[in-house]
């Protein structure tokens, strides 16, 4: 078993990192005193990434991105993602549903995402429809040769600062032999639609320079075209995007403990007391062992299931959901112990660690609940057993 990065691995994740180090993470401290990304720093960060190839790195070459592997992504993910979250983001890497735009989307949508001109959200949750997404109210009724959208998302990321949205609407209702279904679809929307309004979202935890908003859309029409795929492959195109979105939020979390236990391991090594430093004590050095032992599995997790995407295992879901699950809340530990182990200093802003805790507790929540994650698992397990 090889475990081993190619040479061209090892060049993309540490182009990646070098990256980070220098064109994300000195912007750190503006984030965090004023709460505000400037659009020009965004811009300018866009225009450096893609200078070097990183911008839809994500993307199909056929498209014009740079059609890496999962593997060589989830590096990309865990190099750029060891800043904060808006920072990161800079570096575009376009949600991959994209790719399967045609016709007059590629020219509208499309190349202009991958040309660095416009910038895409999606929108999928819903006030009363959180991971329940059969319980959608937002609703597309066919009008003549188009459609008319009523309803409301919440929890957007980054709309404000976006150009169009991704959006999944009920387009009408099936009779199942398990009962009524309703029929999901994909749209692409301009946010300038008449009828469609970007509201404020809510104040939240963590994540300094990152956007909630909500979306309202009363009485919006589009046209035919900009549905993606057929009418009722929502959940196909929401399924095709979960797993990698979930291996995403996983190869975050994996890079932000691993910073935390930089940061602390660092000060148990520096910081003395009683003429020794402290991490010689057991009770700093058993929880550092600790700390390491968890990073350790979760790195070997999270490059195992990219490694089985890219293998095209039947059971890569399951797999994305164990990722997500376990580095979400190995992070939580580990943010939590750093800050116990640097003790005054680790809540100070001197230090990353109070940011990193603050947003590490979304984690276990967006792309799917740590309680999501475990029924997708123990579905498969009982799915395969036949129950």
């Amino acid at each position: 078993m090889d475990f081993q990065l190619t040479a061209e691995q090892k060049l993309i994740y540490n182009t990646a990192r070098e990256f980070c180090e220098k064109e994300l993470i000195p912007h750190e401290g503006l984030l965090e005193k004023t709460h505000e990304l400037p659009r020009e720093l965004e811009l300018d960060i866009r225009r450096k990434a893609m200078t070097i190839g990183l911008h839809g790195c994500n993307m199909p070459e056929s498209v014009g991105g740079g059609g890496l592997d999962c593997v060589s992504l989830t590096l990309v993910e865990k190099a750029l993602s060891r800043a904060s979250l808006a920072l990161a983001e800079c570096v575009r890497r376009p949600n991959n549903i994209l790719a399967a735009c045609v016709g007059d989307q590629i020219g509208h949508f499309l190349e202009p995402v991958m040309r660095g001109e416009k910038r895409e959200c999606i929108a999928m949750t819903e006030p009363d429809a959180g991971s329940d997404l059969k319980g959608m109210k937002t609703r597309a009724v066919r009008d003549g040769d188009g459609w008319i959208i009523n309803g409301t998302k919440h929890f957007i990321s980054n709309a404000q600062i976006a150009d169009f949205v991704i959006l999944f609407a009920a387009t009408g209702q099936d009779q199942t032999p398990s009962g009524p279904r309703k029929r999901i679809s994909c749209f692409l929307v301009d946010l300038s639609t008449p009828g469609l309004e970007v509201a404020p979202g809510y104040d939240h935890m963590g994540h300094r320079g990152f956007y909630n908003n909500i979306l309202r859309f009363d009485d919006v029409r589009v046209g035919d075209w900009q549905m993606v795929g057929g009418e009722g492959e929502g959940f196909k195109v929401v399924n095709e995007w979960l797993g990698p979105g979930r291996l995403t939020v996983a190869a975050v979390c994996q890079a932000r403990a691993e910073r935390a236990f930089e940061v602390a391991a660092n000060y148990a090594a520096q910081r003395r007391q009683f003429g020794q430093p402290i991490g010689k004590f057991q009770g700093v050095g058993f929880p550092l062992a600790d700390m390491a032992t968890d990073i350790r599995l979760g790195d070997l997790l999270l490059m195992n299931t990219a490694w089985r995407v890219d293998q095209n295992f039947p059971t890569f879901i399951e797999d994305c959901a164990m990722a997500k699950v376990w580095c979400s809340e190995m992070l939580g530990r580990v943010a939590d112990q750093a800050i116990q182990i640097c003790g005054g200093m680790g809540v100070m802003a001197d230090l990353p660690l109070e940011r990193i805790y603050r947003d590490a507790r979304v984690e276990r929540i967006w792309e799917g609940t740590s309680e999501i994650q475990r029924h997708i698992i123990s579905r498969e397990l009982m799915r395969g057993r036949r129950a």
